[in-house]
This record gives structure tokens, sequence and C-alpha cells, in this order.
């Protein structure tokens, strides 16, 4: 089923109404151009204290508040903001600040929904990081308040607001590679992904990435982004998902899986691999695109397009695609794809602020967001329970 008559044929169905481009109805606060956006920082780990100087540096935007349970993170939330900001222990009290009108969210995955939930009441637009909730209780919730609220929501997939990876999926919508056939994505490290915890008690608060209770682990913290991708190419969610995964290199005592091996099945046919090791870094992050008379390769910020025999265009300079690099371990000439971008989460935070001052729904948004959580929580269930799981709706 095509993820728009999902939305449309589910019991979410009066929120799919809104899901497309439709613009949101009149918000508690109305901005203009000249006005400028506070926000609150709720979580100032890695993800959320990193945000702030990308934040920082972003007009129309100040930081104006943070929040986290840990009082040396919240310390540096606070130096990392290029103003005098208030700081919280509690997030609730930051939502009660009259003058926040928007936060970020950037805590433990299992923590979102609840956070989110509490942001809606409080009439804050929100930008929530990825994956958006965990487990389809909290996915359904989510969608159903903010269907119905008269606030901004933008779920924090970042490359779904890259100039490249746009560019790249009106190629593939154009049929520049051809029938696409399958999809081929990875991010690999190497390493225990493991923080320094200062004392024993705080060891779920810090590496709660390693236990299921909080986490959905490298499917919901790293495949998540791609998962996201080719739905978008694509236009649907996966008719089945398969998986297994394991702990079998680092043997540290953690419940999350330090391996994970996906394929997912869409209705059109399409195949997808998604695969995530913590113990070898070839490769890094890239997804590639294989289609009857071509595949593009894309990794962060860059992009290439290898022909098929017998479709190879002179190409010079058009359609942002210029010039011709080797690579030996790959077939032929790989052309690089010129796209003049932002970093994908500067861009994705520069979205968040026009959505709110144009009063638009973001492309990356709570239905986009929930489908990709949904895809993750049945990947962790096929990964779990060793069974092949169906998309439900």
């Amino acid at each position: 089923m095509k993820r728009r008559e999902f939305i449309t044929k589910s019991s979410m169905a009066s929120a799919g109404i809104i899901a497309g481009t439709a613009t949101l109805g009149a918000i508690n606060k109305k901005f203009s151009s000249n006005d400028t956006i506070n926000i609150g920082i709720i979580g100032t780990g890695d993800r959320g204290g990193g945000l702030i100087p990308v934040l920082n540096k972003i007009e129309g935007v100040r930081v104006s508040a943070v929040c986290d349970i840990l009082p040396f993170r919240l310390e540096k939330g606070v130096s990392k903001a290029s103003n005098k900001v208030e700081a919280y222990n509690n997030y609730k009290k930051l939502l009660g600040n009259k003058d926040i009108d928007a936060v970020l969210i950037a805590t433990p995955f299992s923590t979102h929904s609840n956070i989110a939930l509490d942001a809606l009441d409080a009439g804050k637009h929100i930008y929530c990081e990825k994956t958006m909730a965990k487990g389809f209780d909290s996915i359904n919730n989510l969608v159903e308040k903010a269907s119905n609220s008269k606030t901004i929501f933008q779920t924090g997939h970042q490359y779904h607001s890259s100039r490249l990876y746009k560019h790249v999926v009106d190629m593939l919508k154009n049929g520049e590679i051809g029938q696409i056939t399958s999809f081929e994505c990875q991010w690999n490290r190497n390493g225990n992904w493991r923080r320094p915890v200062p004392d024993a008690s705080l060891e779920h608060a810090i590496n709660w990435r390693m236990y299921r209770e909080y986490s959905g682990g490298l499917v919901a913290e790293l495949c998540s982004h791609q998962i996201d991708f080719v739905h978008w190419v694509l236009g649907e969610n996966p008719k089945k998902i398969m998986g297994m995964g394991g702990i079998d290199y680092w043997k540290d005592g953690r419940e999350t899986f330090d391996n994970i091996h996906l394929l997912y099945e869409y209705p059109s046919g399409v195949k997808a691999k998604f695969t995530c090791l913590t113990s070898n870094a070839l490769g890094n992050y890239q997804i590639k695109i294989h289609g009857s008379k071509g595949t593009i390769l894309l990794d962060y910020t860059k992009a290439w397009i290898y022909y098929e025999k017998g479709y190879k265009k002179e190409i010079a300079d058009v359609d942002g695609v210029s010039g011709a690099t080797i690579n030996s371990h790959l077939q032929g000439k790989g052309y690089p794809i010129k796209v003049s971008h932002l970093d994908p989460s500067k861009q994705a935070l520069v979205d968040f602020r026009d959505s709110i001052l144009e009063n638009k729904q973001p492309i990356s948004n709570v239905f986009t967001g929930a489908d990709t959580a949904r895809a993750v929580q049945l990947s962790l269930d096929a990964m779990h329970h060793e069974a092949i799981q169906y998309w439900k709706g």
C-alpha cells in the first residue's frame, strides 16, 4: 500500500487530511520574518548539545533555555549558547516558560513521546529528534495529538531536509537510473558506542542506547535515517520486514545488538537492505540505489551516479552532474552529482524555523516520522522474535 493511501485508510484518517503540503491552521502566536523564535533545548547530551552551536548561527533563532537531568550536561549546554539562557533540570518547568516558542527534544528514545505530548499541550512548536517515538501506542498517540494541534511538528531525520538528497530524489523519480529495483544501505562503525560514565549509578542515564527499555539500538539511532530515505523515494511503506542481529563482538553487558541485518520488501517489489556494524567501519555510511539504467551512491554530503553499459551519457555540467572519477571497486566511471547545499542538520533547523515563520507543514513531519518509527518497531520485533513482520495498516 502506498504511504499516502495508508495514511488515508488507517485509523489516523483525520491526520492524513493534512499530511501532504497543506498549510496548518492559525497558531497561537503569529510570527513575521522579523521575529526571533525562542527555542528551548530539552536534552543537552551529544546530539542536543551539538546542535546548540548550529542554532547559534541561524538568523532569527535564539537558544533561550536548556534542560537536562544531569548537572554536568546542563552546564555544558549553558556554556554552548551564545547568549544568556535559562537552565532547567525539569522539562515541564521549561515548557511552562511562556517566552519559549519552540523546543528541540534530544532525550533518550523512550522519552520522546511523553515530552512531545506535553510540549503539544503547552502549545510549543516541536523539533523531535529521530526516531520519533518508541512503540506503536506511543507513535499513534503522538500522531493523533499532533494532527489536532495548531503547532509545527518536525521530526529530526535531517537528510530529509538535505537539498542534495532532494535533488537525488527528483532524479530518481524522473527516471534517471531507470526502474529502481533495490537499495543497499549501511552505516558501519568500529567502536563500542559507549560514553564514559563518571559514576556507576549513571550508567543507564548515559549509556541508555545499550538497554532495550530506553533504546531501539542501531535501528533507531542509525538505520532510521536510511529507512526514512527509502520511504521518501518510493512513497511506500514496507510490506514485510525480516532481520537478524546479535551481541557478537562487544561482550560488555549491553542488551541492544552490536550488529543488525534487515531486509525489507515493498509493495512495488523493490527490496532494501539495511546493515549496521560496530566492529568494522569499511564504507562507513552509504546508500546505493540500483536501477535498470544505473546506480546512485550517496554518503553524508556527496553523491555519484554510475551508468550501466549502454546508458552512459555525454555529461558536461547538465542537471547538476559533472565530471567523472574512476573508482576501481565500482563499475566504470562515477559522475559526481553537484548540488549546492548546507550541512543536513543545519538545513533541517533552518527548515524548522521557516516552517514556523510561514506556518507550513515541514517535509519531515509527524506523519513521515511515524511511518519510519513504525518500520523501526517492526524491525526490532523481526529481530527479537526471529519472525517476519508485516505492515499493519
